[in-house]
């Protein structure tokens, strides 16, 4: 079954809360963006049942996030008939949605699929001139949302004293006169000239330090480990195939502005000079098929209840 959708028909509140946000931000705090690049992604599951009939399968699956870079439209959908419903959550200890999909019995040697195809329009985040960012200060307190961002998350151990320590002295060598954004772009710089980057496995932000080396996840949770030691929120952001670290300011006023940080490649300090599909930002989740686990990313999961079959399950995550 295929639909063709000519708006936004995201199910929740997802979309409407980024869009209160986005209307509410004064003028003076709204970040600039370059032009707009528009382009296909596609995610879903297809499972199979090799082994068995299956009964109440569902299957989670991370979508792109709409948010102030990146806005997201629903172009198709490819459901299977055995497919009984998609909806879509979001998903509490940041920004992500899924995409939930309920498969009611899947007969023995069956195959169920749903596809969905977004249209992604994303931009790059272009960073303020030197006066601009001089203006932007370490909040005096975390808002209250925001206050999980100055804690310690999945590899991100901002309370270790090692890392308390490192913060400490890093910000101790600034000058009296260096303005706030000088202070963390102090621990951004301490980060990329002292880890290596190296591809391999995701490490924690302490296991980053003592290692000296890491892949842009290390390098970007250790990044934010050392401004939440140092009570300056920051995140995980998790795009197609990376991550990267952005990190929380506020003007004279109080209005809080999200700044991007690269941690591979060219260096990229308060900006982002490509444009990739945002799926998350955030490094602290919760679902409710794992409510005892705390999650970096809400990850794709098949759900099966005890006493069923065992499907397969192959996530779809592509640019078509």
């Amino acid at each position: 079954m295929k639909r063709l959708l000519a708006i936004l028909l995201l199910t929740g509140t997802a979309s409407t809360t980024h869009a209160q946000l986005l209307s509410e931000e004064p003028a003076g705090a709204s970040p600039r963006y370059g032009e707009p690049v528009v382009g296909l992604f596609q995610v879903g599951a297809e499972v199979s049942a090799p082994r068995g009939a299956v009964k109440n399968i569902k299957a989670m699956v991370a979508v792109p996030l709409e948010c102030g870079e990146q806005r997201v439209r629903i172009v198709e959908e490819d459901f299977s008939g055995a497919v009984d419903k998609v909806v879509y959550r979001d998903v509490p200890g940041g920004e992500a949605r899924q995409m939930l999909i309920s498969i009611p019995y899947l007969a023995p040697g069956a195959v169920a699929k749903a596809v969905v195809t977004f249209e992604v329009t994303t931009r790059k985040i272009i960073p303020p001139s030197d006066d601009d960012a001089d203006r932007w200060l370490v909040p005096r307190k975390p808002p209250r949302d925001l206050r999980r961002f100055v804690a310690n998350s999945p590899y991100i151990e901002a309370n270790h004293r090692k890392i308390r320590s490192l913060a400490r002295s890093l910000l101790e060598e600034a000058g009296e006169d260096e303005s706030d954004w000088q202070r963390v772009e102090r621990l951004y710089d301490y980060v990329l000239d002292n880890i290596s980057y190296i591809e391999g496995p995701d490490t924690s932000a302490l296991t980053t330090l003592g290692d000296g080396s890491a892949d842009c996840h290390g390098r970007s949770a250790l990044f934010v480990a050392l401004c939440r030691s140092a009570r300056i929120p920051a995140r995980i952001v998790w795009v197609n195939q990376h991550c990267f670290a952005e990190f929380y300011l506020e003007d004279a006023d109080r209005q809080g502005r999200w700044f991007p940080a690269e941690s591979a490649g060219s260096r990229a300090f308060g900006e982002m000079p490509l444009g990739r599909v945002v799926l998350q930002k955030g490094d602290n989740f919760r679902i409710p098929e794992r409510s005892k686990d705390r999650l970096r990313y809400a990850t794709d999961f098949l759900y099966v209840p005890p006493g069923n079959g065992k499907p397969n399950v192959k996530f779809i995550r592509e640019a078509p």
